[in-house]
Parts: structure tokens; C-alpha cells; sequence
């Protein structure tokens, strides 16, 4: 299928690895000139020529953090004006929520919440003059199902959530969609550095954390980056513009409800 986006102009954030590399790789194989966001120069840099080579297109790059002001000028600077924005940020750490401070929930709302709608809004009237937009905001499977050592990035991401609920029926009929992507456990390096840290905690090896948590899944196998990237792709299609403010959960089959 042709995804009607060829020569589109994408801007990808934390994409120097993980998920938000399976999303710029699978725009790039689009035809989509993608610049893709990280904080550390090496990794992003070798990502875009990776990603460059196995698709066959020149991937714009820029080492910032894109939670500052300055990092966000910095990114619309190297991506003026684009079509395609995939909002992404790592998690906020686990704990207990009485030891969170409010330095700590404005750290996670500066990340999964504030610098999200940041970025939407200085390029969302952009987008509606062009009348084509597509956003997509990475979140977190804990929005549809919250895990109570993740408070932080439940409330941050939740907050994004209902933000976007309303904003993206209010700019849908200039052809702008606004939609989440709700990951649950995929193959990258955040869920091995998670396997690890539960291995340490629970006194063993990290082969039978793993398997484990592969046997609570139904498909019994964690996501690939891939998977994720392909769903993203067709949610920044041309045929995509009747989807609207919706929450993609993409577990597994881990979540058992029906809404």
C-alpha cells in the first residue's frame, strides 16, 4: 500500500533508538524526509545514518533536549514547518508515590505532558494551513491500565491524553489528526534495562524474568520496534485522516477489557 506521504517533512523525538527509531525508519521507507531528536550526539548520528542506509534516504539529525525551550527552537530550526510530528520521552522512574516532591512531578509533567503540547503547539496552525497534519504522541500502556509504582508517568501521560481528546476534534477539519500510541512491553533497550533491575530486586536471573513476563502476554513474546514503527507509518498516512483523537494499545493482548 502507497501511504500517500512521500516528501512529507517528519520531526521524531528520542528516535536515536528504540521506538521512536522504528517510527522514523518506518517513515523513512515512505518517502518521508525525516530529522529525527535525541540527547546524545554519537547515537543519534549513527541512528540517522543507519536508518539512512537501510532506507535509502538522508535522515536529518540534531542532539538536544528537547524538554527545554531551547532544545524545542533548536528542533523546529533543523525541521521547519513539519507535516508529521511523533512526540516521544522516556518514562519517569518508578517508586513510591510518597517520595515523590513536587520537583519530581514537575520533572515528569516537563517530559510526558508539557513538552508534548509544546511542540503542538508551535506547529499544529502550521499544519492546519497546509491542511495536512499528522501528530502522534508516544505514551505508555499504563494510560489504558495504570501500574501503581508508575505514578508519575500515569499522571503525566493521562494529563497528555485528555489534552489531545479535546484539541484533536477542534483541528480535524483542516485535515490534522492527533492521536496516542500506547505501547505495553516491546523489545528495546529501556525493557532489558527493566528486566535487569527486577532480576537484581528479586534475586534472579534475568532469563527467568524474562520468560515470565513473555508468559503474561498472550502472544507470548515481547514487541519489536518494527511492529510499532509499521502502526505508526499508517497513522501518519494519507488514509488515515478519518482517525481522530483515539488511544492505540498496542500490548499484546496484556489488557483484557473490551473498552
Amino acid at each position: 500500500m502507497d501511504l500517500g506521504i512521500a516528501g512529507r517533512r517528519a520531526l521524531v523525538c528520542a528516535a536515536s533508538k528504540g521506538l521512536g527509531r522504528g517510527c522514523a525508519e518506518a517513515l523513512a521507507r515512505e518517502g518521508v524526509d525525516v530529522t529525527i531528536l535525541a540527547r546524545t550526539q554519537t547515537d543519534v548520528a549513527r541512528a540517522a545514518a543507519e536508518i539512512g542506509a537501510a532506507t535509502g534516504r538522508p535522515v536529518g539529525w540534531l542532539a538536544c533536549d528537547i524538554t527545554t525551550p531551547e532544545g524545542r527552537a533548536a528542533a523546529l530550526a533543523a525541521c521547519p514547518d513539519p507535516d508529521i510530528l511523533v512526540t516521544n520521552a522516556g518514562g519517569p522512574p518508578p517508586g513510591d508515590f510518597r517520595e515523590w516532591d513536587r520537583a519530581a512531578w514537575i520533572r515528569a509533567l516537563d517530559a510526558n505532558m508539557l513538552t508534548p503540547i509544546e511542540l503542538i503547539r508551535a506547529t499544529i496552525d502550521g499544519m492546519m494551513a497546509r491542511k495536512f497534519g499528522r501528530v502522534l504522541n508516544i505514551t505508555s500502556s499504563a494510560v489504558k491500565a495504570p501500574i501503581d509504582i508508575l505514578g508519575l508517568s500515569n499522571g503525566a501521560r493521562s494529563g497528555l491524553t485528555g489534552f489531545v481528546a479535546g484539541i484533536a476534534r477542534k483541528v480535524a477539519r483542516q485535515g490534522v489528526t492527533i492521536n496516542n500510541l500506547l505501547p505495553g512491553n516491546f523489545d528495546t533497550d529501556r525493557l532489558r534495562g527493566t528486566l535487569a533491575g527486577r532480576a537484581k530486586a528479586q534475586g534472579r536471573d534475568a532469563a527467568s524474568v524474562e520468560a515470565a513476563m513473555k508468559e503474561a502476554i498472550p502472544v507470548g513474546r515481547f514487541g519489536a520496534p518494527a511492529e510499532f514503527g509499521a502502526l505508526c507509518a499508517f497513522l501518519c498516512s494519507a488514509h488515515a485522516g478519518y482517525i481522530v483523537g483515539q488511544n492505540f494499545l498496542i500490548d499484546g493482548g496484556v489488557y483484557p477489557g473490551t473498552f
